[in-house]
């Protein structure tokens, strides 16, 4: 399966003037912030290969997300641990998507939300697309820049914490994270909420 641009056509042969994706990066993770990111694509100029970030190397999608951060209008939101442990981590997403929504320069008159619910604070006319980033180009770009900039974050954040492991899995649950946990303790850029780390917290 490869994205297309039939989603937004759609939208567009409807009346919608802009057609904005919205993704969402790193709602698995033990640590780090949950970003998402927003989109309007020309749809003249599309760059060849824009795939859901999963499938495409950290080289090319390091490429293809300083394209669209140089040709597009975009904007990326990073919802951090004390939102995510307040809020729960579908919210917290959910509150990142229109963060970055309200960031674009252009209002959107339509928008394509990868998954299957739509954020309850979301006051645009949106469409909800299950596997929208291997399916709607548009989401697909979004997945693009919001994997992109988080895994810059989590670098940053692994130079600040060394041991974890974070320039690596990104602060996913690998069992080399597990074990640093153990080991090392939890840092003030994990998920408390999460149950490993709030297993840890509780023998504490």
């Amino acid at each position: 399966m490869s994205p297309d641009y039939a989603f937004e056509a759609a939208a567009l042969a409807s009346g919608a003037r802009l057609v904005a994706g919205v993704d969402e990066a790193g709602r698995g993770p033990l640590a780090g912030p949950v970003t998402a990111a927003a989109v309007i694509l020309d749809p003249a100029t599309i760059p060849p290969g824009l795939n859901d970030s999963k499938q495409l190397t950290a080289r090319r999608r390091e490429a293809l997300a300083d394209w669209l951060m140089t040709h597009c209008d975009w904007s990326v939101a990073h919802v951090g641990v004390d939102e995510i442990d307040s809020l729960n981590i579908l919210r917290a997403s959910h509150v990142a998507m229109c963060r970055a929504l309200d960031g674009l320069r252009q209002r959107p008159c339509h928008v394509l939300v990868d998954g299957n619910m739509l954020p309850r604070d979301l006051d645009l006319p949106a469409q909800a697309v299950v596997k929208g980033d291997a399916r709607c180009l548009t989401i697909a770009a979004a997945s693009v820049i919001a994997k992109v900039l988080r895994d810059r974050i989590m670098v940053d954040l692994a130079q600040q914490h060394p041991g974890y492991g974070w320039d690596v899995n990104a602060g996913y649950p690998t069992p080399a994270h597990k074990r640093a946990l153990l080991d090392l303790g939890v840092t003030p850029h994990h998920r408390r909420s999460f149950k490993p780390v709030h297993n840890i917290l509780c023998k504490a």
